[in-house]
């Protein structure tokens, strides 16, 4: 095994942060076996298209796209459904599902997030590599602002990788 795969492997199942009972933790797994406690999240634009990537497994899963347009978010909010006993969290990080995201409007949207944990009692989520499939985003970008932006908080982040999730780091 080279030093690159090593060094993978530990970021894959290692815990990348912890402050406070905060912590980001990659896991070997799937997304959508997750325990059912945990909130999941993920992003979309702002049409509620989800017709590519992890989105179309969301929207299959899950539907309520009827819901999320009428929660009218825009660019940089999140709208959010709840399923059973969990929130499904849509962060809203571009207009239209052919536009890329910006870094801010997946901050914006991460907080708004976090505000919704925080009055709601979530306590953990398990979302995909978020931004960094199709959108194309940087990982290492979108952990830093994730950890900026739930450092402080008591909430856990669970990010499933799946070899088999065909370029979708998830």
């Amino acid at each position: 095994i080279s030093k690159e795969s090593e060094e993978q492997n530990r970021v894959d199942e290692g815990m990348l942060a912890c402050r406070s009972g905060w912590r980001l933790l990659h896991k070997r797994g799937d997304l959508f076996t997750c325990p059912p406690t945990d909130a999941l999240a993920h992003c979309i634009s702002e049409d509620c298209r989800m017709g590519a990537g992890i989105a179309v497994q969301f929207k299959k899963t899950f539907g309520g796209v009827d819901e999320l347009l009428a929660q009218k978010k825009q660019p940089g909010q999140c709208a959010a459904l709840r399923i059973s006993d969990r929130f499904v969290y849509y962060l809203v990080t571009k207009k239209k599902y052919n536009q890329k995201p910006t870094y801010d409007n997946l901050r914006k949207g991460l907080v708004s997030m976090r505000e919704h944990c925080l009055a709601n009692g979530v306590n953990s989520i398990s979302m995909p590599r978020i931004g960094c499939g199709l959108d194309k985003l940087k990982w290492e970008n979108v952990s830093s602002i994730i950890t900026e932006v739930f450092q402080d908080t008591k909430i856990s982040i669970t990010v499933p990788t799946n070899a088999t999730s065909g370029g979708c780091s998830l």
